[in-house]
């Protein structure tokens, strides 16, 4: 006899079985996905920030994940532009730019402060000891910058020296690209450059206070130096966090359970998800690529900014 409750339970056995079939297609195409995240610190250092949570990222998708540590931010846009990084992590304004060139990516995810917050800040760090109060007192001196599609690290840094009237390829003595954050600093430290642009989110939560945490930063002595021997000079307005992104051609079944994945990390593997920052973020929460729409002008300004040079 067919019943209405007997119609239910068939129509829901066949929903799991057709879901079922899904996940195997999906993983018949994609036996190893790639998560890619861009140079925010040395290899080595990114490796064991993030293999805890690839782990589980692993585990809750059911198919090997690879990290993939990227040589620098390029590498994670073309790598997603080929089809060859599956998930990555963004700056946002080499997110920007992949969608400017028609990366086909979407946000699904963005970091989240400890205050709640979502967004951070490029700042201008000079050694304390150093006579430079304010950034028109480095003229003729050397600045670092991070990578040409780094937010904080040059993308922001220009838009503000340009609201100053600053052209930084005349105004200071040359300028370099240090490749990652970590880099920028150490360049400042050595003394390298008088200057050198970074992220940060507030005075105990930088790339500067994690290099500290980790002892990299020595003085000439070879004592450790301290948050108090770097001076910030000039602070941007606020820009919003990082996202994580997956292919916009991935199956749906397959993204939701990434995303799932992300936005129930930190509770159902707490450990590994405060790796990721030191125990200073909250659960990641959704977003979406409208959500950059800003940063992707900002883009576009420094673009024009460089093509009125040449």
């Amino acid at each position: 006899m067919i019943t209405r409750r007997s119609l239910m339970i068939g129509a829901a056995v066949s929903a799991v079985a057709a879901s079922g079939a899904r996940a195997q297609d999906w993983k018949a195409k994609y036996p190893e996905l790639v998560f890619a995240v861009i140079p925010e610190e040395n290899a080595s250092g990114t490796v064991d920030r993030w293999t805890p949570f690839i782990n589980y990222l692993s585990k809750e998708i059911g198919a090997k994940v690879t990290l993939r540590v990227a040589n620098d931010y390029a590498a994670v846009i073309e790598g997603q532009r080929a089809g060859n990084i599956q998930i990555a992590y963004y700056g946002p304004a080499s997110f920007a730019r992949a969608r400017i060139i028609g990366v086909k990516t979407d946000a699904f995810a963005i970091d989240v402060n400890s205050d709640g917050s979502k967004g951070y800040y490029s700042v201008f760090y000079v050694l304390a000891k150093s006579p430079y109060q304010k950034i028109e007192d480095l003229n003729g001196k050397p600045m670092g910058f991070v990578d040409p599609n780094s937010t904080s690290g040059n993308n922001m840094p220009r838009f503000v020296l340009n609201h100053l009237s600053i052209d930084p390829e005349t105004f200071f003595s040359k300028t370099i690209f240090a490749g990652s954050h970590e880099n920028a600093v150490l360049a400042l430290a050595q003394g390298t450059v008088d200057v050198c642009a970074n992220w940060w989110n507030n005075i105990d939560d930088s790339n500067l206070t994690r290099m500290l945490n980790k002892g990299m930063l020595k003085n000439a002595d070879g004592s450790p130096m301290k948050k108090e021997d770097f001076r910030i000079i000039l602070k941007s307005e606020l820009i919003v966090n990082s996202p994580y992104a997956y292919l916009s051609d991935l199956p749906d079944d397959l993204k939701k359970t990434i995303r799932d994945a992300f936005l129930n990390a930190a509770a159902k593997d707490k450990d590994a998800f405060a790796r990721l920052s030191d125990g200073k973020n909250r659960p990641w929460e959704p977003v979406a690529n409208a959500d950059y729409d800003k940063t992707i002008e900002l883009v576009k300004f420094v673009d024009t900014l460089r093509k009125n040079k040449s």
